[in-house]
């Protein structure tokens, strides 16, 4: 997983040390302040960010009992409320369900709460390691690319043509989906704080990060923003401010900033988009999730330059 991470932020921060290269510095001095900047810059917000985020993740998961229980209550009553539409033994079986699901889940926390020690090692390790090897990665990016082609069969002019497309798309994709990322966590988190709604900032990163996974995330993060909206207030004014706010997000994203940040990178129907990330994640999990555009385009680009005149087999005179 660290090779995948830090072959994503090279590809982000290449931009920033091929302008600098340009200005007259050296590849390896451009590199370091890019790579220095970028890990100040990760530790700053990081910093800012965690304990608040802690926080409010601590006190949404102590109060995830007490919502249990009233979602519990409010079910018992809607048989008296509404006999003709709901069942006793529907609320029942519902309920059945949810604490079966809810025991699951609390086994899988104690079972990644045993396993943190070892973990917190691992991602100090990777701390360290990620960062050098973003450096070399951006310093001797030519060396690599050279050692690449090198591979190629020499009549490679398909792969030439397929890899310059494709390095140029990932680097607008990767780019764009951290803008998007920035832009849309900043956005949920300021609305929610502006309208009230408890852990603001915990779920303004969800709504955030969930772009990662396009059309799958945002479905999924709505359901935890629904929940805490609903047990906060009820079914009432605020609740709906809160929603509508929050598909109003979700719509600009979706019809506005994606066409302008993805325009270049992303030319694929939406059924394309979901078919990737659920065929290539189930193959690599979350990198195959966040690489299902891009290698549903490489794949895209790979079937355009074949089907072109110059590459068919047909077109090929064999030796004499």
């Amino acid at each position: 997983m660290p090779v995948f991470v830090a072959i994503a932020i090279a590809f982000l921060l290449d931009l920033p040390v091929n302008r600098l290269s340009n200005m007259g510095l050296s590849r390896s001095l451009s590199s370091t302040i890019v790579v220095m900047l970028f890990v100040g810059i990760t530790l700053i917000a990081s910093f800012g960010l965690m304990p608040v985020m802690w926080q409010q993740g601590s006190n949404l998961i102590q109060e995830i009992p007490h919502m249990v229980t009233e979602g519990q209550s409010y079910l018992l009553t809607l048989p008296e409320k509404y006999p003709e539409m709901v069942k006793a033994e529907q609320i029942e079986s519902v309920l059945g369900f949810v604490k079966s699901n809810f025991i699951e889940w609390g086994q899988l926390v104690l079972k990644a709460s045993l396993n943190s020690i070892s973990d917190i090692v691992a991602l100090l390790i990777y701390l360290i390691l990620v960062p050098l090897m973003v450096f070399f990665f951006l310093k001797d990016k030519q060396q690599f690319l050279q050692s690449f082609a090198a591979l190629l069969p020499k009549d490679r002019e398909m792969a030439v043509q397929v890899g310059n497309e494709m390095n140029q798309q990932i680097m607008n994709y990767i780019r764009g989906k951290v803008i998007e990322i920035i832009i849309i966590g900043a956005a949920s988190t300021i609305t929610f704080a502006l309208l009230g709604l408890n852990y603001a900032l915990l779920l303004g990163v969800l709504v955030g990060l969930s772009v990662l996974v396009p059309y799958v995330g945002a479905t999924i993060v709505t359901l935890p923003v629904l929940l805490v909206a609903l047990f906060q207030w009820g079914p009432g004014a605020e609740f709906g401010y809160v929603m509508l706010a929050y598909a109003i997000i979700q719509a600009l994203d979706g019809n506005l900033l994606v066409p302008i940040l993805f325009s270049e990178a992303v030319n694929l129907h939406p059924v394309v988009i979901i078919i990737a990330v659920i065929l290539f994640g189930g193959l690599w999990g979350f990198w195959g999730v966040f690489f299902a555009i891009p290698l549903a385009t490489l794949v895209k680009a790979v079937i355009t330059a074949w089907s072109n005149p110059k590459f068919q087999l047909s077109d090929i005179t064999p030796p004499e």
